[in-house]
């Protein structure tokens, strides 16, 4: 239904409403419609006059709705109206109404009432993280760093994750302001990009050397850079954290990931006991491998190639230097078939090690049992982020080591530009997050092809230092 261009009387309401299909749900219909095609707030105004006549009130959903085209086209006033109507009819609103009445307000001069807000959803319910990002976007803007700051701290504590837009309006909005507490807020930021191993992207990174060159009396001074293979950084000379881990925390490690992810209790929701036992005696007899393969991830890098030939190509590339190689694959792949050839899959047994699970097993707890039994030389391919069994790892520390092991032994792989042949890019000798000496910081960031493809190791960093 495409809504009229200007507002209508009672009788051309009623006229368009008997024509519709489902009269009893003419009104949702057409205000959606309005918020979609963006109407003019009086054709929406009118069509609440007609219900309100026909019917003696206004429905909540009407109101909400009617609420949705007043934020999108940032009127206070009518939004403010609206507020005074919900509040007076109805005694608790639900959250999408409050949602739509904080986003609206904060954007404008009247930004203060978004705070009373989340006052009262917080007597009902956790606030969203939308709720609050709008409320420190808006005492940013207002130069109320404290309150932005107090608000951030408060959503952290209710275990809402904050966005990177979020956090990149904190560091525009502290630009040029000299507040050592201030300062500690937004360190605390860089220092939660580094735990979690989040990348800014390149907008968020150009913020953060904005300011950092803004505080006043301090001399900062920022450079993008590409960090080569050896981990000196170009600008400063200074050399970047290893990756590397000790042979302690690489001992505490293995066994962690051995007893609570691989043994732990999601190991076996898709691979039986008896298949993984099977699996370990065919490991302890073929150690160590250099190269452990998740075949099945890597058969799909190109899909317009078939898939014994992406995996084909992946083995010949790493078996040039005479790596010992571990494929782990699914026995549906020696069933000769277009995706799978006999004869290819033979050439590629010559080369490597191959391991056939059940069709319906789980790929991960192979692949990390393989290459941490094979000690701390060996790497590993796949694709995956192995988010799920990070989550497994019960204190942040092992999380941590972790994620550093990871980045260290990843080999990260990507279809090329053509998508006629498979790049790879190696394990990183040094650690790929947030770094900082005091004087010197190190912020690796992402553009968007290094998002989609290389999520292993971003190569753009931004330097900086404080002159003296």
């Amino acid at each position: 239904v495409q809504p009229p261009e200007r507002p209508l009387c009672a009788e051309e309401w009623s006229r368009l409403r008997e024509s519709f299909q489902s009269p009893e749900i003419f009104e949702e219909v057409m205000l959606n419609n309005m918020v979609r095609y963006n109407s003019p707030i009086d054709v929406a105004k009118s069509l609440l006059t007609h219900v309100a006549k026909s019917n003696g009130d206004i429905g909540y959903n009407l109101l909400v709705k009617y609420l949705a085209l007043c934020v999108q086209q940032g009127k206070t006033s009518e939004i403010c109206d609206v507020y005074d109507i919900l509040k007076i009819r109805f005694k608790i609103l639900e959250s999408g109404a409050y949602n739509l009445l904080i986003r609206g307000l904060s954007d404008s001069d009247q930004w203060r009432m978004a705070l009373t807000l989340l006052e009262e959803v917080k007597k009902v319910t956790v606030p969203s993280r939308s709720n609050y990002e709008f409320c420190i976007k808006a005492a940013g803007r207002h130069q109320e760093m404290t309150l932005a700051c107090e608000l951030y701290h408060e959503m952290l504590t209710k275990d809402l994750v904050p966005t990177l837009d979020v956090l990149q309006a904190l560091f525009d909005y502290s630009r040029g302001m000299k507040d050592p507490a201030l300062q500690k807020v937004l360190f605390g930021i860089l220092l939660y990009l580094r735990e979690n191993q989040i990348y800014p992207h390149k907008t968020f990174m150009r913020s953060i050397k904005l300011w950092f060159e803004s505080i006043p009396g301090e001399n900062w001074k920022g450079h993008l850079t590409n960090i080569k293979d050896s981990g000196r950084c170009p600008v400063c000379n200074h050399q970047l954290e290893d990756s590397e881990l000790t042979e302690e925390e690489y001992n505490n490690l293995r066994e962690r990931i051995i007893r609570d992810v691989i043994h732990g209790t999601d190991t076996f929701r898709k691979t039986s006991p008896q298949e993984f036992e099977a699996f370990e005696a065919f490991v302890e007899n073929r150690l160590p491998f250099d190269i452990v393969i998740d075949g099945l991830n890597i058969s799909h890098i190109m899909p317009r190639k078939v898939q014994c030939e992406n995996l084909f190509e992946a083995v010949n590339w790493l078996a040039k230097d005479h790596a010992r190689l571990l494929v782990l694959g699914r026995k549906h792949m020696l069933a000769n078939s277009s995706n799978w050839r006999r004869e290819i899959m033979k050439e590629m047994q010559n080369k490597a090690d191959f391991f056939f699970a059940e069709n319906i097993s789980e790929d991960d707890a192979f692949l990390l049992y393989a290459t941490l039994r094979s000690g701390k030389h060996c790497k590993f391919v796949t694709r995956d982020f192995l988010r799920d069994h990070k989550a497994c790892l019960s204190d942040s520390m092992t999380r941590h080591l972790f994620r550093k092991w990871q980045r260290g032994h990843q080999i990260a792989v990507s279809p090329s530009a053509g998508g006629k042949h498979i790049n790879f890019l190696p394990a990183c000798s040094y650690d790929c997050v947030v770094q900082t000496t005091g004087d010197t910081w190190h912020i690796p960031y992402k553009d968007f092809f290094e998002e989609k493809y290389s999520y292993q190791i971003p190569r753009k960093w931004l330097c900086l230092q404080q002159k003296y």
